[in-house]
């Protein structure tokens, strides 16, 4: 196959891994730069430009979409997907997945157990919102933010009131979460692919930092799901329609809770503490899907060479 992987910065270890693996299993695989694509939008031959050349014929893309690009993103491999190309994740998941709110009522609508969950925009419903998620400490998200950027933990009422409409000020949508003190620090990350868990590490906080992600200085030690962990993980994925998914868990006095599903996850610390081929198991999945793509597709763009 000819694979396209869509990434702002070519040196970086997923988009680096994901190429390596391409390579090993023979496929000609070329990373592209999401931002330098242009679009035209037809009804009849939707087209897509790179560095303004019609795109040349790909077989399928791995998507590796940033927050800051999300809606530009979205929008050229929504484009790929017109043009009959396979993508690994499709731009509908990827977009759910980025707004926490949306994929939070997503997941709690088909029975996945989440963290009690508020959401308020008018000043007199903020306090209402702490009390209901069950009071102080709470944790505040902003609706779109990666590597904990954008999570802070508000020990009391007033402090939670303060952050939450300071944050509304500066016309950015927070949701109050419940804060699980028995999982302090600590969670749980399963790589998904397809309709297994390939991979999984608990990650543990350091010092006073509450945030558990790698790039918080979190420490990663592989781990063996329980089978109500495996299959949370992997019902979290599917209902968000994702074929890759890092499905973040916490194991609360009340069981397996789902945190968050990231459909561009960073494949650099799981592999490192698991030791799996993560790339691999994707790069496999992606032949998957193309084996039983559809026969029809769309005329192939002019062969020119990027």
């Amino acid at each position: 196959m000819k694979i396209a992987i869509l990434s702002r910065n070519a040196g970086a270890y997923s988009t680096r891994r994901l190429r390596e693996a391409c390579l090993r299993r023979n496929h000609r695989a070329i990373v592209l730069d999401t931002l330098r694509f242009s679009l035209l939008v037809d009804a009849e031959r939707p087209r897509l430009f790179y560095k303004n050349q019609p795109l040349s014929r790909y077989d399928a893309a791995l998507p590796r979409v940033g927050a800051s690009i999300t809606a530009f993103g979205c929008a050229v491999v929504r484009q790929l997907e017109q043009m009959g190309m396979i993508v690994l994740n499709s731009a509908q998941a990827i977009a759910v997945a980025r707004d926490k709110l949306q994929s939070l009522q997503l997941l709690s609508g088909h029975g996945i157990s989440i963290p009690a969950t508020a959401f308020a925009r008018d000043r007199s419903n903020v306090a209402p919102s702490i009390e209901q998620v069950g009071g102080t400490p709470v944790i505040i998200k902003l609706l779109e933010g990666s590597q904990g950027v954008g999570v802070i933990l508000a020990e009391s009422p007033s402090v939670a009131e303060a952050i939450v409409q300071t944050l509304q000020v500066a016309r950015q949508n927070v949701i109050i979460q419940k804060f699980v003190r028995e999982s302090r620090g600590r969670d749980l990350r399963a790589l998904v692919v397809g309709d297994r868990v390939v991979a999984a590490v608990s990650r543990l906080a350091q010092g006073d930092e509450f945030r558990s992600n790698v790039h918080r200085g979190a420490r990663a030690s592989t781990v063996a799901l329980d089978p109500v962990l495996e299959q949370t993980a992997i019902r979290a994925a599917r209902v968000m329609g994702l074929e890759v998914a890092g499905v973040d868990m916490i194991e609360s006095d009340e069981g397996a809770q789902v945190l968050e599903v990231n459909a561009s996850p960073g494949l650099e610390g799981i592999e490192s503490a698991s030791g799996v081929d993560v790339a691999g198991a994707i790069v496999a999945r992606l032949e998957e899907l193309y084996r039983v793509r559809p026969d029809a597709t769309p005329p192939a763009a002019p062969a020119l060479r990027h």
